[in-house]
């Protein structure tokens, strides 16, 4: 049987950081990493500094075996490995800032549990087709948005903002600090999506295929709603979905 599966390709060696102390020096000097792997069985002070500093600069950490390390085809990683990141991270208050400045109606998308990089992909090409002014992501739990997310989306992960946050949950509460509302996608919740009034300034949630939206942030959303269909099949794919509810979201406002 054929595997249908997307190649994943081996970072090149000028995209990585290698070696604890690299690592640490990179993060000082205010390098944005991707994503830092650290060997499941190393530990100390230096780990320790380095966990800090990731959590500092909201860089996600993969504890991996030694095996996905030697993987690189690197040598001397002494168990700490860090991936430059090929996007640039946007403060979120800047772009509100920047959006109601220039006069628009603040749209943007929150990625919540998706983790498929390919799906990732596809939902930054709708959001910049439709208009989103910025996709928010969380420092944990979501795929890596590296050359295979870049190369999917059709480079438009790297024309778009993106935000990169350490609580969606604080998030919500900053976006309705700036008079944003929010909206989450259900399967099944009561309101159609063409039931809402997406002319007003709001953020979309969508949640990963398995699981949907974290419930805890489901419920300080302002609205839930669904797409309605004709058949009861489970749910569509999150990123054909998040194309249908931005379609509507220009058309309400065009």
């Amino acid at each position: 049987m054929k595997n249908f599966r997307q190649q994943q390709h081996r970072p090149k060696k000028n995209t990585l950081v290698i070696g604890r102390e690299a690592v640490i020096d990179a993060m000082k000097s205010g390098k944005q990493l991707e994503r830092i792997y650290l060997q499941t069985t190393i530990h100390g002070p230096v780990i320790d500094e380095i966990r800090l500093l990731a959590e500092q600069n909201l860089v996600p950490i993969n504890k991996v075996p030694v095996e996905k390390l030697n993987g690189f085809n690197i040598s001397n990683h002494e168990g700490c490995v860090a991936m430059i990141s090929k996007i640039q991270y946007q403060n979120l208050q800047d772009i509100i800032s920047f959006i109601v400045e220039k006069g628009e109606v603040p749209l943007f998308l929150i990625l919540d549990g998706i983790t498929d990089i390919r799906n990732i992909g596809a939902i930054a090409r709708s959001a910049f087709c439709f208009g989103v002014n910025a996709i928010i992501i969380p420092d944990k739990g979501v795929g890596a948005l590296n050359e295979d997310a870049i190369l999917t989306s059709a480079g438009a992960l790297e024309n778009i903002a993106i935000c990169r946050v350490n609580s969606l949950m604080k998030t919500v509460d900053e976006l309705h600090l700036n008079g944003i509302k929010v909206f989450a996608s259900e399967m099944t919740a009561a309101k159609k999506v063409f039931e809402l009034n997406l002319n007003e300034p709001c953020a979309i949630v969508m949640g990963g295929e398995e699981h949907g939206v974290y419930q805890p942030l489901l419920k300080i959303c302002d609205e839930q709603f669904q797409i309605p269909m004709t058949s009861d099949f489970d749910s569509l794919n999150v990123s054909v979905a998040t194309g249908i509810i931005l379609y509507e979201v220009m058309k309400q406002r065009y």
